[in-house]
């Protein structure tokens, strides 16, 4: 291999391993957890978390039902969104939200919702320039298999389930599951609001990139003993 083959092979893989490095977009936000019915005061809520490795401005960013309208419901209260956290749009006060799930005031809360959802609907969320970012369309009436997340909330059994905008696949909260729920102080809501149980560890640099580096590396290596 000639110098300037090497040179164009070392600059493309700097290239692609700064790509690995750069944080990831702000669809890494995700619908992760909702109930669209509750019996007690809490009513209805529905979680976002930012499975992203870099924090979030929700400033313009904003939530709708079916109804499909950016900037119906504003979430920019919700600030700076870090990575790992989840936060909560609720149609109770978020004073009485935090205090019947007995969640700490650190956790991020929009309350007074009145943009609510029904039995088969849609959660849109919109980031500050009005695109979707993520969507569920739910409703065991209207998709056979899903749930009716009424009194208990719905989790995604898994990390694949988000963002496909489908309500299958998702599983209803139960005491001592793994999303970590439990009832509400009221005793009648099962849910695990604001946090989220599935959220992966943030990986530095994917296996990939590492193996492109070893390559880059290694032909250094080759050029230097020729």
């Amino acid at each position: 291999m000639n110098v300037s083959c090497l040179r164009k092979f070392i600059f493309t893989g700097a290239a692609l391993s700064a790509a690995a490095f750069a944080p990831l977009a702000s669809a890494q936000v995700y619908i992760t957890e909702w109930m669209y019915n509750g019996n007690g005061t809490t009513g209805e809520y529905i979680e976002f978390t930012n499975l992203g490795t870099s924090a979030v401005d929700f400033t313009g960013w904003s939530f709708d039902d079916d109804s499909n309208n950016p900037r119906t419901v504003n979430l920019s209260a919700f600030g700076l969104v870090n990575p790992g956290e989840s936060v909560i749009l609720t149609e109770a006060s978020a004073a009485s939200f935090r205090s019947v799930w007995n969640l700490d005031s650190s956790v991020k809360v929009i309350g007074n919702n009145t943009t609510n959802l029904g039995r088969n609907d849609q959660i849109n969320l919109y980031d500050g320039a009005g695109l979707l970012v993520d969507r569920l369309s739910y409703g065991d009436q209207n998709i056979p298999g899903s749930i009716r997340a009424q009194n208990v909330s719905g989790n995604p059994l898994s990390l694949d389930v988000l963002g496909t905008n489908s309500a299958l696949g998702w599983v209803f909260s139960s005491l001592g599951d793994v999303y970590g729920s439990y009832v509400d102080l009221n005793n009648v809501d099962v849910g695990n609001p604001g946090t989220f149980a599935l959220a992966p560890a943030p990986v530095p640099l994917p296996a990939a990139a590492w193996l492109l580096l070893s390559g880059v590396a290694g032909l250094a290596g080759f050029r230097r003993r020729a």
